[in-house]
C-alpha cells in the first residue's frame, strides 16, 4: 500500500512498507493529503478513499486503546 508520509517544499514523500520515494506535488491528485493511501494511475497519484478511511479508522482505534 502506498501512503503519503509527508508533503514539503513541493515534494511528496510516499512510503511503501519499508521503502520511501519522492514525487513532485504536481503528480498528486488535488484531494491528496498527508496520511492518505494513494494509487498511481497514468503517472498521477490519486487518493484511494476506501483505504484512506480504513487507515484512519485503525489509527483512531489504536489511539483509543491507549487511553483505555
Amino acid at each position: 500500500m502506498l501512503i503519503v508520509d509527508r508533503i514539503e517544499d513541493g515534494t511528496a514523500v510516499i512510503e511503501n512498507e519499508d521503502k520511501h520515494f519522492e514525487v513532485p506535488v504536481s503528480k498528486l491528485g488535488a484531494d491528496v493529503r498527508e496520511g492518505d493511501a494513494v494509487i498511481c494511475e497514468k503517472g498521477i497519484y490519486i487518493k484511494d478513499t476506501a483505504a484512506s478511511e480504513k487507515l484512519r479508522s485503525e489509527i483512531i482505534k489504536l489511539q483509543n486503546e491507549l487511553w483505555e
